[in-house]
């Protein structure tokens, strides 16, 4: 067997998160998940042929991906047809499965130098119709691609297929949560991550995607630093005819991609690059599926035990705000966890949640923000649908 080798982060490039419908739109998803391996390959002038792998995360599949969107970039980037590619699903934290999957690579020796990361283009989701069990059907059963539950089995428990939100709401109210504290806490999350792209905290790893209609895509087009608590205030409820989840204290449907170029220490030192960080550790847990909002407290105490650390150790969190009802009830779950050091320039709930792309979006940033802060420890976590959670530890 292989020695063991740290796994590094050496760089990392993505997309701005497009809005549904938005900028990135007209972009195909294979396309799109080419072009953040197509920025760091040319910012590094790496040959591409040293590339032994390439690892997305991704939740459709089922359109433009074609499968497995990880070879279908690696083509469209330019890397020879020598290099492979993998398609990674773990739904809301494919991105960070990825992640992790190329870590355990480097570290087992099996590798040297790796591309992973994620994409999702929400808007060009398509719709899908289920293979009639007779001839000449009265209906086909037809569903969006986009997100949730679809063509679900009938054995599967109904509380389990609830609406993402209205789960999370569930949760919530359950905890004592109120609308009142999610629209506050998605106002803190579009005010910083407004401020953070202002003050250029994102350059160097948002690029700008140019577009052929001549315009070019340059920041997070759903990030609304013109928002208040009174416009939150006046939304409708968006699961229940009177709860405290609306479209404006949840992430909202996107499209973007990120690559994450990762490496061991040999190839670090070879090509001149400063690494970003190093990937600790990982854990994944699970719970019933419309209890998904909680996974995140369980993968994180579980990864603490495995590191044998506490939550004190932990300089930055980024928890990946899928709702404002899911991160308020994870920090409920952890007291001990500072506010002020979740999310320091703000979350899914202001940049977006497309979902393969999502969770290396939060491992990025918080290793970046780390390195700003002159280094530490970091944990990044995610719910994921269908009752599962991740956590990843890493150190700058």
């Amino acid at each position: 067997m292989s020695s063991m080798h740290r796994p590094l982060i050496l760089d990392a490039a993505r997309t701005p998160f497009g809005r549904y419908r938005g900028g990135l739109s007209g972009v195909r998803v294979d396309d799109l998940a080419a072009l953040p391996i197509t920025e760091l390959l040319r910012r590094h002038q790496v040959d591409p042929a040293r590339v032994e792998d390439v690892l997305l995360g991704n939740t459709n599949g089922a359109g433009e991906e074609n499968r497995d969107v990880g070879r279908m970039a690696a083509l469209l980037a330019g890397l020879p047809p020598t290099v492979p590619g993998v398609a990674v699903n773990r739904l809301c934290a494919s991105g960070g499965e990825a992640i992790v999957q190329a870590g355990r690579t480097l570290a087992m020796g099996d590798a040297e130098l790796l591309v992973a990361g994620g994409v999702e283009g929400m808007s060009r989701a398509p719709f899908v119709v289920a293979r009639p069990d007779k001839p000449f059907p009265d209906r086909l059963e037809q569903a969006s691609t986009a997100l949730g539950w679809r063509l679900v089995n009938p054995r599967m428990r109904s509380e389990w297929t609830v609406p993402l939100g209205r789960a999370a709401e569930d949760v919530a109210v359950a905890l004592g949560i109120t609308r009142e504290q999610m629209d506050v806490y998605a106002l803190r999350s579009h005010r910083r991550a407004s401020a953070a792209w202002d003050a250029g905290v994102h350059d160097g790893f948002a690029f700008p995607v140019q577009l052929r209609d001549g315009t070019a895509v340059r920041r997070d087009e759903s990030v609304r630093p013109e928002t208040s608590l009174e416009r939150l205030a006046r939304l409708a409820s968006a699961f229940s005819e009177s709860g405290p989840v609306t479209a404006g204290n949840s992430s909202s449907l996107n499209d973007g991609a990120a690559a994450v170029l990762m490496g061991t220490e040999s190839v670090a030192d070879d090509l001149g690059i400063p690494p970003l960080g190093e990937i600790l550790g990982s854990a994944v847990t699970a719970d019933e599926p419309h209890r998904f909002t909680l996974t995140p407290v369980t993968a994180i105490r579980k990864l603490l035990t495995r590191l044998k650390i506490s939550g004190d150790d932990v300089d930055l969190w980024e928890i990946n705000e899928a709702f404002a009802a899911m991160a308020l009830s994870v920090l409920h779950h952890l007291p001990e966890v500072d506010r002020e050091k979740v999310n320091v320039h703000g979350g899914a709930i202001a940049y977006g949640h497309p979902l393969g792309a999502s969770m290396p979006r939060v491992i990025i940033d918080l290793c970046r923000h780390l390195r700003a802060r002159g280094g530490g420890l970091g944990i990044a976590a995610a719910c994921v649908g269908v009752g599962q959670g991740m956590a990843i530890a890493v150190r700058v």
